[in-house]
């Protein structure tokens, strides 16, 4: 047996997730089961008494409790208690009258079942009865914390007081524990109870304990498991690093052993511990603890030693292991150092401890070092071989074990063996309900406890224990225990019937162990010594022996065998217990001979070898009378037979009243024809025959004679009585009123007295019934018979009767419609109205429901008209359907009546969906107020509870869910008797939405800044995702993410200008934007703070101060950037910006601000004042252009195209009065400054060739502008080589020939604007790139710019796309600025990319553009979508831009779709659809749609196609005996439904014919009957479809007629005519003559078809017969009866047999079933008794048995014509005395004395003599004569009556010496 060192084990329970498989319970079911059964109680008078049991069931059982018949009902004495699983019944102060069996009765929806105990009552002085122990309260299991005081209690009951002993795991407790560790407590007298007290508890002291119990009358155990909690202290002290082993006193320490172990073997070490108090033991490796474990095994043995058992050794083992033990007094240490030996060859891949869930696959994987090398798989030592189960593959030098369908038992260790029994090992985990399994077997000695332990994952959960597929119950023997996580099961002293597989199953999860009980091997007992044999007495073996030595401890028996010599056989002669002397007499030897004789010893524990009696004895058997004679009583003329049975064989010799009957030889008969008797012997067997006894013979003594052996029988020979020949048998005669009744009886001979009964009273002879006599033959005549003479007569002769059956009828009542059962089906609250129609009216009629008169009532009316009967329903309920019987005399209608209660809403399966916390209402209508609805959910019924109400109001039933939660989801069935209705419940967590922010939020940051961005959610727990202008981003650091419960935050710590852009919070479908912007800190300018103005000519100095001190800044003059020059110089030192005219001119006049990139700052230099001339004031002139407007109190004018004409003031007047109040507006009009549009730089450098025209040209915004031209700050004119130019708003100056002088610096000024052109004269220099260009990346339809600078301004510049030069378009610009050129690409396509090169004369710039493929994103997403089977679906999206083919992928389940022509993918421009043409329930799922960079998904709902009628059913019109076919053409194809007319399901047949062919449903129903008509529906799951069948009634005719007839005389003759329909009265006439129904005559209806049979047709059948109904008549017919012929083809033959022996006859005719007749000497022979009459077709045989004398005679036989006859002759035998009285009898005197003799036969005479002296009857000797056995009796014998007394029989005698014997 495999224990634990330390008992961690639990208790055993059940398991509640069993009772959830109810889809699976149901598989186990779901009735109550009863898991302890009540015991029963014993309690004094006046004290409680308390019944318990536990029991479960799902759902929870009802439970009561009952006594008498009687429920019980809680009251102040009784008190029914319910905790979980456990119910109690408590009775107070318990009385007389409370004694009795209570039962407790369990009952739920799935079944019931009930358990009685009985509770005994007891007067306290009252004495019990004796019997064995019975424990009226055991020791409960216990759980217990180290070092706590434990308390085992009990009380039992028994009388005589019982003896109690208690013992641990088998051993006393005296030899485990010492005294002061616990003690043994008792009650008060007579209480029964007992206690044992366990002091400070220990480790060791965890075990199984058994309280026995014994007194004279037997003995009775009861168990507890007392399991013990470690405390927190310290284990066991280990060997710290170095420290091996304890040593002895006295020693040092000494190094551990070694032990060597191959790799994959086992490792076994054994610690044996001594001690007291038992020590506690711990095993340690390497310093750690060990506990039990796959490969690690800690147990017991049975001679007490500590064994440690490491399983498939690896490397890894390798250590030190100690056995630590310590106790009160000290503690120990033993050590061993494992080493592991590893194999030459290895895996080269070894195994790999997996893990796997219950239900699901585990993967082994391996590697061999080489391909071909064969491996074996095991499952710790059990092969495993391929199969559905275990799958094993080979790639390579991989090896692959899979386990499918992963159980608990499949828990375990795994090796793959190679060559050589090299391995490797793996654990398997299976992880499931439990947690840790059974082991694979346990092996237990026979008488000890078995201890089995699992433990769950489950805590409180109900498991169950079988043993081989039979639930274990609980009993004393049989604990089962559980607590928190662990279950155990206990078998106390387990027998061989114990053995078996044990299962310990929590719901669909099971583990297994073979429990193998092992017997404890005994030595069987020795041999008896000193054997003699000897012969004490003639005739006898006397032996004699010694006892065994040594003498067996158990009870034995010795057993004695013989054998005759020459012989192989040995035969059991006795058994014995006591030793000593036996004699053998010879009397019970088989056969004479020598004989020898032996003797063993047998034991329980087996037997011992034989021991042989020296030499042998020669033993006589004797003979012995095994079978005596007995007395034989024949009828007169019956043979007498009389018969012993001897012990051997031996000759005999038999006497008739003294003569001895002669026989020819032992072995052979002898007959005496004379005197008729046959003495016979066979072996032991001996008989005398005497034949044909007459009544003189009555009294014979017969006597048969061997040594040894005088036995005497008498025989008594009875006159044969009258007999009645006809009837044998009872005769019943039925007949109408008025009719004349004959009984008629035949006697054996005439002349006997008879006596007729009626109903037990003598009839006298009247009027009414005449009493006639003649010859043999004796009647009863009833002339006018009447009902009251109806009855049971008997005809009595002697002793012999014949009995008569009379029964008087009037005409019976018949039913005439309906005549087959009828099937009524109706819906609730519909009238029913079942119709009879009877043969007579005012007949009684009787309605029953379900056996019970119907009674009326209001829901149940009883109506008669005419032959018409009614029974009507008015408002048919549910409870009102059953079988109902309308009874008229003996005949019957039969109506079943089904009501059903119908679903009125909803028809269809309803699906619903719902989001947690939400209220839902399931809501039925039904057709009935008060039926019956079940709610069930996932096929359980459902109950009530704060999540699930049930409401009923009227019709209505619903089912509300207040506060839906996810699991509440799934199939819901509101289910009546007869209907259904189905909701499908979808629950699903509410969408998680952001709850805040519900706007964009905009944040704008400086750089290096903490920017936080928040968004919380609506629940925690929801995957989050966030996104940077369209990309998903990743976590880094300078970009964290954080969650904490619904918040989620993205942070940047230090935020760079790059960082910026648009941010989204993506969770589920709900988004969150944020727009980030990150700028640098703002430039500021610190000096000057406002607008300064500067008036002085000369130098002039513009200064700034900004900050930060790095700032960039920009000086404009009017508007337009300058530019450093020898006349304007640019400064920056520090903060310090700067802006010098180093000599102010007119021209440098203007406004100058200097700019960064946030502020801006003002100079105004005025070198010059200007006067400006005020305008004259004018008055308001009204003209097209003036526009007034008013809005609310504000009045404003409108000048639209000012011009100078409307300069002036303008007066606003506030009314029309003269002192209104007026505002005056001044304004002035001036014309539109002149700005240069041309070049648009204010400084432009121009190259010009010596001798070259040198063109300066500027454009105006106005043609009119005027302009001047300065050089160098002179005016120039148009004169000489200078000529001024104008051409609408173009102004050129032209210099013809340029020289060196002409350079300077040109001004063009204009009224409001000015450029200036620094022209120098000299070569133009060669064309060359200053600026390169530079590389772009871009993304699909940006634009894009490339600039580059020339040098010089004017050179020429070619651009180039990929080596070709580019032509400016639509989609291409180019542009120059001065030496700045420009090309620009619009809306980018990706075949944009390649090489963009700026070309010169003499220099080139390449760069490079990259099209990015612009980010794909979808505008519309998908949306989840539901449809229904069949149906077409389409799912969409938009996307962000128009995308070529595939730019999209479509993925279901995340995996591409499958090619399925179902499938199509369509584009229509920046629409994307997915179709699925008729969609399957296969095609729900998640499906997404993803480009490069975005995706999307939703989910699909599909519902089973709702199954619809398309083409519903007919309504069908017929004749009857007519055909309706009925068809359907459904929505799907291949569905099954059943077919029903009124209500009654129909099934094919030969009248029905049903089909079904894809969507289309049709039946065929043939030979249609009014009946018929009513309501033909097809009923699917969710469909009921019905339409009416109407068959009308064709006119009553005869369609076929009667045929002539021929028959021979005797045969039947069946006239045949059919009707038009089935429902019709024929009447048939004979000659004119109507006919009825009699024995001989049957008229029967076949459907349409009429039948008139005549049975055993005669002459006088013959006729003319006809048959008609209503005014329809069939020809007649005629039947002619021929004669037949009979004749005797085989006579009978003579027949000689002795009496008592049979005789048959048989006799052969012509005809078969031809009615024979015996008879014998002139007297009719009937069946029965001796007689024996058969008829087998033509042949005919009599047979007789037990011949007697008066059987001689004449046999003649009869059939028909044909007659035979024969003689019987029957020779008579002698009486015997087959059984003798004893040849010596002694009485006491006074008393009285019985003589008994057996004759051969009844009837013979026997004479009793005394002294040769005659003995007179009187009242000293009675003579008594019974059958063959006749008797004296000899009154008050006195010792006169002494001597020898003597039977003659005929001429046998028997001899009796009688003694009387003085009291």
């Amino acid at each position: 047996m495999l224990r634990a060192a330390r008992w961690q084990s639990a208790w055993a329970a059940g398991s509640s997730e069993g009772r959830c498989s109810k889809r699976r319970s149901a598989v186990l079911g779901g009735a109550p089961r009863f898991l302890r059964f009540p015991r029963p109680v014993r309690a004094v008078s006046g004290a409680d008494a308390v019944l318990r049991c536990c029991l479960t069931g799902a759902p929870a059982p009802t439970v009561l409790w009952e006594k008498d018949g009687q429920q019980l009902e809680a009251s102040s004495r009784l008190c029914l208690q319910t905790e979980g699983t456990e119910h109690s019944l408590l009775v107070r102060e318990v009385g007389a009258p409370d004694a009795g069996v209570y039962v407790c009765r369990a009952q739920n929806s799935s079944g019931e079942a009930y358990a009685a105990a009985a509770l005994t009552v007891q007067e306290p002085s009252e004495a019990p009865l004796e019997g064995p122990p019975v424990f009226l309260e055991g020791p409960r299991c216990q759980w217990v914390q180290q070092g706590e005081d434990v308390v085992l209690a009990c009380q039992v009951g028994g009388q005589p007081e019982p003896a109690v002993h208690w013992e641990k795991d088998g051993r006393l407790l005296e030899d485990v524990w010492e005294s002061s560790h616990f003690s043994l407590t008792r009650g008060p007298a007579g209480d029964g109870s007992h206690a044992l007290r366990i002091r400070g508890i220990r480790l060791p002291d965890a075990g199984v304990y058994v309280c026995h119990a014994s007194n004279a009358h037997g003995g009775t155990v009861a168990a507890a498991l007392l399991q013990i909690q470690p405390s927190a202290e310290a284990p066991l002290s280990a060997p710290h690093q170095g420290q091996r082993a304890s040593a002895g006193p006295g020693q040092g320490p000494a190094a551990p052993k070694s032990f060597w172990v191959s790799e994959g073997k086992h490792a076994k070490f054994r610690c044996y511990v001594t001690g007291k108090p038992e020590p506690e033991t711990e095993w340690h490796w390497e310093g750690q603890p060990l506990s039990p474990g796959r490969r690690r095994l800690l147990y017991r043995d049975h001679d007490g030693g500590f064994v440690l058992k490491v399983l498939y050794c690896q490397p890894s083992d390798c250590g030190l292991y100690v056995c630590a033990a310590r106790n009160t007094a000290g503690h120990t240490l033993s050590a061993v150092q494992l080493h592991v030996r590893e194999p030459r060859v290895r895996f080269a891949v070894p195994l790999e401890d997996v893990e796997g869930e219950e239900g699901g696959a585990a993967v082994l994987e391996c590697q061999v070092p080489s391909r071909g090398i064969t491996t074996t798989w095991y499952r710790e030592d059990q092969r495993l071989l391929p199969g559905p189960k275990y799958e094993m593959g080979e790639a390579g030098v991989m090896r692959r074990l899979i386990i499918h369908d992963l159980e608990a038992d499949d828990d375990g260790i795994y090796l793959c063996e190679m060559r050589g029994r090299v391995r490797t090992v793996a654990a398997v985990a299976v992880k499931g309900p439990i947690t840790r399994r059974l082991p694979r077997k346990l092996d237990v000695l026979e008488g000890e406890n078995a201890v089995l332990s699992v433990e769950v994952r489950g805590a409180k959960v109900l498991g169950r224990w079988t043993r081989d597929g039979q639930e274990l119950p609980a009993s004393p023997r049989i604990i089962q225990t559980s607590s928190n996580h662990t279950h155990t099961l206990v078998l106390v002293g387990v027998t061989r019937q114990d053995a078996g597989v044990v299962t310990f199953s929590l719901g669909s999860s099971h583990t297994s162990s073979r429990l193998r009980v092992k017997c404890m091997k005994q030595v069987p007992p020795g041999p008896p010594v000193s054997v003699e044999l000897g012969t004490g007495c003639s005739n006898a073996a006397l032996l004699s022996w010694k006892p065994p030595v040594p003498a067996p401890d158990t009870a034995f028996t010795y057993r004695l065998e013989r054998q005759e010599v020459g012989t192989d056989a040995w035969v059991q002669c006795l058994t014995t217990e006591a030793a000593g002397m036996v004699e053998v007499p010879g009397d019970g030897m088989p056969n004479e001979g020598d004989y020898r004789f032996r003797l063993c010893v047998v034991s329980e524990h087996g037997q011992s070898p034989y021991i042989l009696f020296p030499g042998s004895v020669h033993l006589v058997p004797a003979v012995q009378v095994q079978r005596g004679l007995q007395d034989v009583c024949v009828q007169e003329g019956d043979d007498a037979t009389f018969s012993l049975e001897l012990s051997t064989s031996a000759q005999g010799a038999w006497f008739l009243n003294g003569a001895e009957l002669k026989a020819k030889g032992p072995e052979s008969g002898s007959r005496d024809e004379v005197q008729g008797y046959l003495v016979q012997q066979h072996g032991p067997h001996h008989s005398l025959l005497l034949r044909a006894t007459r009544p003189r013979d009555s009294g014979a003594l017969i006597t048969f004679l061997c040594p040894g052996v005088h036995i005497s029988a008498t025989l008594h020979v009875q006159e044969a009585p009258v007999r009645i020949v006809l009837p044998q048998e009872k005769v019943s005669i039925e007949a109408k009123s008025l009719e004349q009744v004959v009984l008629l009886c035949e006697l054996s001979r005439a002349g006997a007295p008879v006596h007729w009964y009626k109903d037990g009273l003598e009839i006298e002879e009247s009027q009414a019934m005449v009493l006639e006599n003649e010859g043999l033959q004796c009647r009863l005549v009833i002339p006018a018979a009447q009902p009251q003479h109806g009855g049971e007569f008997v005809c009595k002769a002697g002793e012999d009767s014949a009995f008569f059956m009379v029964t008087i009828k009037e005409p019976p009542v018949k039913i005439l419609f309906p005549q087959d059962q009828v099937c009524v089906a109706a819906e609730s609250s519909e009238r029913v109205v079942l119709s009879c129609e009877l043969s007579q009216a005012g007949a009684p009629v009787h309605w029953y429901k379900d056996g019970m008169v119907a009674k009326e009532s209001e829901t149940l009316l009883l109506e008669r008209k005419g032959l018409h009967c009614h029974l009507i329903l008015p408002a048919a309920q549910p409870q009102d359907g059953g079988k109902f019987v309308c009874k008229a005399g003996d005949d019957q209608a039969v109506f079943h009546v089904t009501i059903t209660v119908q679903i009125v809403q909803p028809q269809d399966e309803m699906f619903l969906t719902a989001v947690t916390s939400e209220r839902v209402v399931l809501m039925c209508q039904v057709s009935q107020p008060r039926a019956l609805v079940g709610w069930y959910k996932n096929g359980m019924e459902v109950e009530e509870s704060k999540y699930l109400v049930l409401e009923s109001e009227g019709l209505q039933h619903r089912l509300v869910l207040p506060s839906v939660r996810l699991q509440d989801g799934g199939e819901f069935v509101c289910s009546t008797r007869d209907d259904s209705a189905f909701f499908t419940l979808t629950v699903t967590d509410p969408p998680v939405r952001i709850v805040s922010p519900q706007d964009m939020v905009s944040l704008a940051s400086l750089s290096s800044e903490r920017v936080v961005l928040k968004c919380e959610l609506s629940r925690a727990g929801v995957p989050v995702r966030w996104y940077k202008d369209g990309l998903e981003v990743e976590e880094s650091r300078t970009l964290i993410l954080e969650n904490e419960g619904p918040h989620h935050r993205l942070i940047l710590p230090a935020a760079q200008p790059q960082d910026g852009g648009k941010f989204v919070c993506k969770a589920g479908e709900d988004s969150a934007f944020f727009n980030v912007t990150i700028t640098e800190p703002p430039v500021k300018i610190l000096f000057p703070r406002d607008e300064l103005q500067f008036r002085s000519p000369g130098r002039v100095e513009l200064r700034c101060e900004v900050a930060p001190v790095g700032a960039r800044v920009c000086w404009y003059k009017d508007g337009l950037e300058v530019e450093a020059s020898e006349d304007l110089k640019l400064g920056a030192e520090g903060p310090i910006r700067t802006l010098t005219l180093p000599q102010a001119r007119p021209q440098d006049a203007g406004e100058y601000v200097c700019e960064t990139r946030d502020e801006a700052v003002s100079f105004d230099i005025r070198l010059a004042v200007r006067q400006f001339l005020e305008p004259e004031w004018i008055s308001v002139v009204e003209d097209g252009n003036l526009e007034l407007r008013s809005e609310g109190t504000r009045r404003m004018l409108f000048i639209r195209a000012a011009h100078p004409s409307h300069a002036g003031n303008y007066t606003c007047q506030a009314g029309c009065e003269p002192a209104a109040p007026t505002l005056t507006f001044p304004v002035q009009v001036s014309e539109p400054p002149v700005k240069v549009l041309s070049p648009e730089a204010s400084r432009t450098g121009v190259r010009c060739a010596p001798g070259r025209d040198l063109e300066l040209a500027v454009c105006l915004s106005g043609p009119g502008g005027a302009v001047r031209w300065y050089k160098d700050g002179e005016r120039l004119a148009s004169r000489g080589r200078v000529r001024l130019e104008e051409a609408g708003a173009r102004r050129v100056l032209r210099v013809r020939g340029a020289r060196s002088g002409d350079a300077g610096e040109y001004l063009c000024d204009a009224s409001q604007d000015s450029r200036i052109f620094l022209v120098s004269v000299e070569e133009i220099p060669q064309a060359k790139l200053v600026l390169e260009l530079t590389p772009l990346t871009i993304q699909e339809g940006d634009d894009a710019t490339f600039r580059c600078e020339v040098f010089p301004a004017d050179a020429e510049l070619t651009w180039l796309l990929n080596g070709t030069a580019i032509t400016p378009c639509n989609r291409i610009e180019t542009s120059q600025n001065g030496p700045n050129h420009t090309l620009t690409l619009r809306c980018c396509q990706i075949s944009d990319s390649g090489t963009v090169t700026a070309q010169t004369e003499g220099s080139e710039s390449t760069a490079r553009l990259h099209v990015r493929e612009a980010e794909l994103l979808f505008l519309r997403r998908l949306q989840d979508a539901r449809t229904e089977e069949g149906q077409e679906l389409s799912m969409e999206v938009e996307t962000s831009r128009v995308g070529g083919q595939g730019i999209v992928t479509w993925l279901r389940g995340g995996k591409p779709l499958p090619e399925d022509p179902r499938f199509s993918v369509v584009q229509d421009g920046r629409v994307h659809r997915l179709i699925i043409h008729k969609v399957m329930v296969s095609d729900q799922g998640i499906y997404c749609c993803k480009s490069h960079h975005d995706r999307t998904q939703a989910r699909l709902l599909v519902r089973p196609e709702q199954l619809k009628v398309r083409h519903p059913l007919e309504d069908v019109v017929v004749t009857e005996g007519g055909s309706a076919t009925f068809q359907l053409e459904l929505s799907q194809s291949g569905v099954t439904g059943e077919w029903a007319r009124g209500g009654v399901r129909l099934e094919p047949g030969r009248n029905c014919q049903i089909s079904a062919q894809g969507h289309n449903h049709c039946l065929v129903l043939s030979g249609l009957g009014l009946a018929d008509t009513g309501t033909v529906s097809f009923t699917t799951d969710t469909l009921r479809c019905a339409a009416r069948l109407e068959v009308k009634e064709i006119p009553l005719a005869i369609v076929k007629g009667l045929q002539d007839l021929e028959v021979i005389e005797g045969d039947s003759a069946t006239f045949e005519c059919e009707l038009s329909r089935t429902q019709a009265d024929l009447t048939w006439d004979k000659d004119g003559q109507e006919l009825s129904p009699s024995p001989r005559l049957r008229i029967q209806a076949l459907g349409s078809r009429r039948l008139l049979q005549l049975r055993c047709c005669g002459p006088k059948d013959a006729g003319t017969y006809s048959c008609c109904v209503g005014n329809s008549q069939a020809s007649a017919a005629r039947l002619t009866v021929r004669k037949k012929e009979v004749s005797v083809l085989q006579e009978l033959k003579p027949v000689k047999a002795r009496e008592g022996d049979g005789a048959t006859f048989k006799c052969t005719v012509s005809q078969p079933g031809i009615p024979g007749s015996w008879q014998l000497g002139g007297r009719v022979l009937r069946p029965g008794g001796r007689v024996r009459i058969r008829q087998e077709g033509n042949l005919h045989s009599l047979a007789l048995s037990e011949l007697q004398a008066e059987d001689s005679g004449e046999i003649q036989f009869q059939a028909g014509q044909a007659k035979s006859s024969t003689h019987l002759e029957v020779e008579v035998l002698p009486l015997q005395i087959c059984r003798r009285p004893p040849r010596e009898k002694t009485v006491l005197a006074g008393r009285r004395a019985a003589l008994e003799v057996t004759v051969s036969r009844g009837g013979g005479h026997v004479r009793w003599l005394l002294g040769g002296v005659d003995l007179p009857p009187g009242p000293k000797y009675e003579f008594r004569s019974h059958g063959v056995t006749h008797s004296l009796i000899i009154h008050n014998v006195q010792p006169t009556d002494e001597g020898t007394y003597c039977c003659q029989a005929g001429e046998d005698s028997a001899n009796t010496n009688l003694l009387v014997e003085s009291e």
